[in-house]
């Protein structure tokens, strides 16, 4: 049976921070975060034939046509998904999960956002971009902190909501993530519209890998991890999979990732966990910081304002 959707009665301070997010969904829907804006120009740049250059050509009309008109950049405006960092003196801490929901419904009048939450075995869609479980929230609560930090992400049917993940015997070693890695790739890269920022999580499980690999997509695409075998793995996999000749929307070319991007947290002696997901071109991916007040920093889209 269809569930009828009644919404949240919420506070002035509630109904203001639901307002901004809405907005926020709505810029990041039609404005790639600067970092890949950057590096899709410096592609480009590098790739000499005709056709791979029309591409690069339309994906950047694509994007200034998309401001001009403020309409998403993208049909699948994906699942809205939201990665928080929150301070256990946030005033709005108890109330966030129905704040974040309600914010994308009202993004989805207004922005608007396609329909994209179907209700499992039920099989209708809401209409409004929620659902059993969707969005999707992930929050920490953080100590002696009033602020909170959030991600917010559109996961496309294309590139991130497909991605894989699986817990590899420990004589497979490093080795065997490469491969795994490198299997994905040539199976479901060309499908996700590439370039890509390349995700990968490695972990104790399944799902620890799978966390992993979408936090993995919220770093920056020339950002490099800390570890330093986790590095130099990253780099390899960069060339190995530019290697590929997927090239932008795999009609072939010299680069087809803007990035590779690894998180890693530890692992039982007899697991490896490793999971892969791939952020599209139109990688939509936007981070705000809110203070106790509402006030607020947009780390990725420079000069934006609410």
């Amino acid at each position: 049976m269809q569930k009828v959707y009644e919404p949240t009665q919420m506070s002035q301070q509630a109904a203001e921070l639901r307002d901004i997010l809405s907005k926020f969904i709505g810029v990041i829907s039609r404005r790639l975060p600067d970092d890949v804006a950057k590096k899709l120009n410096e592609l480009s740049k590098e790739e000499v034939d005709p056709l791979q250059q029309l591409i690069y050509q339309t994906m950047m009309e694509n994007q200034m046509l998309a401001e001009d008109l403020k309409r998403p950049s993208c049909q699948d405006t994906g699942v809205i998904q939201f990665f928080l960092k929150v301070g256990e003196n946030f005033p709005l801490i108890g109330d966030l999960k129905e704040i974040l929901k309600e914010s994308v419904v009202k993004s989805t009048i207004e922005t608007p956002l396609r329909h994209n939450a179907v209700e499992t075995f039920d099989e209708y869609n809401t209409g409004l971009n929620i659902g059993t479980g969707v969005p999707t929230i992930l929050m920490e609560i953080e100590k002696d902190s009033d602020q909170l930090d959030m991600y917010v992400y559109m996961a496309g049917g294309g590139c991130t909501l497909p991605g894989a993940a699986k817990v590899l015997m420990p004589g497979e070693g490093y080795e065997g993530v490469v491969r795994f890695v490198m299997d994905q790739m040539t199976s479901y890269g060309i499908n996700a519209c590439p370039p890509l920022l390349v995700g990968i999580g490695i972990g104790t499980s399944v799902e620890t890998a799978a966390l992993n690999s979408k936090l993995a997509l919220m770093r920056d695409v020339d950002s490099v991890s800390p570890n330093e075998n986790a590095s130099k793995m990253e780099r390899l996999l960069e060339d190995g999979i530019n290697s590929i000749g997927l090239g932008p929307q795999g009609f072939g070319g010299k680069k087809s990732v803007m990035g590779v991007n690894i998180i890693n947290t530890a692992r039982h002696p007899s697991t490896i966990g490793v999971a892969i997901n791939t952020g599209c071109w139109s990688h939509r991916r936007g981070h705000i910081i809110l203070d106790s007040n509402l006030n607020y920093e947009i780390l990725t889209h420079e000069g934006v304002e609410l």
